[in-house]
């Protein structure tokens, strides 16, 4: 049965994956996703049903159009097997490892060996993320093609998000009453580990004031995805605009603060801090790749971002408690925060600096 589970899984990311190759076509083109079929772009003949059987079909017909016989791109196949893969490893880390230490999964692993299938809960936990890591592989993948991230990609994912942030509010799935044993003493004097990681990492700030306790209402729920939400956005963007200022020509994008903010209505605002940091050193490999295989030097951010937030959420036990003091310590946010405007703005000035020089 964990045999059965494991490939079933994989089976759907790669319908899955299918589903997102049209979206990675057709979204930036501005074409409708259901009409018209699947056709190939040489012939322009529909492609029958038994064509387009995800990696099978690509296999069987060695990667060609039956009609004409014109090659199709080995991309198709590439990302829906990325996708197949992803789906993969996200079921195994989050329900048969259970990486965010839930109580209510503990069990889980054991009870797929004893030929029950997964709970309701898992399953939540589950599809909530695989939808999430949906959206950035179609933005990841857009932008890597088109330098843009459109927000017809991430205003969705947003709205998806916000509505998990209300019904699966933190601590959910542990239980409620993990919240109410929190003290309402300034939360960065707690140990570190001392705050139970739910779906959504962590709640906006703590202590909590007194109408979200004991926790687990929509309140805090819409709280923590809004939270989430303007940190995304507003740091990107205030990151575009120091460096904007300081460098004298445009360096991020506004469809990277847009999947950041959709980023923040699934996770909250603290992973998505962290995932930012994370997805620089990301986008920095993404970029030399893209200098190599390609030839050019402009830098897709978007693939890196979404790289840091996955690597924050799926590590947030093991990352969230050496950071739990400084994240509810408002002095420790303005001085970082300050401190982090100020050197942006003076790195991007010496790159203005330097690149007038060598004009000259």
């Amino acid at each position: 049965m964990l045999v059965f589970w494991l490939v079933s899984v994989f089976v759907l990311g790669t319908i899955v994956g299918s589903l997102l190759n049209v979206c990675i076509y057709r979204i930036p083109l501005e074409k409708s996703l259901f009409w018209p079929g699947s056709r190939c772009g040489h012939c322009f003949q529909r492609i029958r049903w038994y064509d387009n059987i995800p990696l099978l079909s690509y296999l069987w017909l060695r990667g060609r159009c039956r009609i004409c016989g014109t090659r199709f791109s080995i991309r198709y196949f590439l990302i829906e097997l990325f996708t197949g893969l992803c789906f993969l490893g996200l079921f195994y880390l989050e329900v048969l490892e259970n990486v965010h230490g839930f109580t209510a999964l503990k069990g889980e692993r054991w009870r797929i060996e004893a030929n029950w299938p997964p709970t309701g809960t898992a399953w939540t936990v589950f599809v909530f993320h695989a939808i999430f890591i949906s959206y950035l592989i179609v933005a990841s993948f857009i932008d890597l093609d088109h330098r843009e991230i459109p927000l017809s990609i991430t205003l969705p994912g947003t709205v998806i998000g916000m509505i998990g942030a209300v019904l699966l509010a933190w601590p959910w799935p542990n239980p409620i009453a993990v919240a109410a044993v929190l003290p309402t003493t300034p939360w960065w004097h707690l140990p570190p580990g001392s705050i139970v990681e739910g779906l959504y990492p962590w709640p906006f700030w703590g202590p909590l004031p007194a109408w979200f306790a004991p926790g687990g209402n929509w309140q805090m729920g819409l709280a923590t995805g809004l939270a989430g939400v303007l940190a995304g956005t507003l740091m990107l963007r205030a990151i575009r605009f120091l460096f904007g200022l300081g460098l004298g020509i445009e360096a991020l994008g506004l469809g990277d603060a847009d999947l950041m903010m959709m980023a923040g209505s699934f996770l909250g605002w603290q992973p998505v801090v962290v995932g930012f940091f994370i997805g620089v050193f990301a986008g920095l490999l993404f970029g030399i790749l893209q200098w190599v295989v390609r030839g050019e030097n402009m830098l897709p951010f978007g693939p890196g971002l979404a790289i840091g937030v996955v690597v924050s959420f799926l590590c947030w036990r093991w990352i969230g408690p050496n950071l739990q003091q400084a994240f509810f310590n408002p002095y420790i946010i303005l001085a970082v925060g300050g401190l982090g405007c100020f050197l942006l703005l003076a790195a991007s000035y010496c790159l203005r600096v330097l690149r007038l020089l060598r004009q000259k």
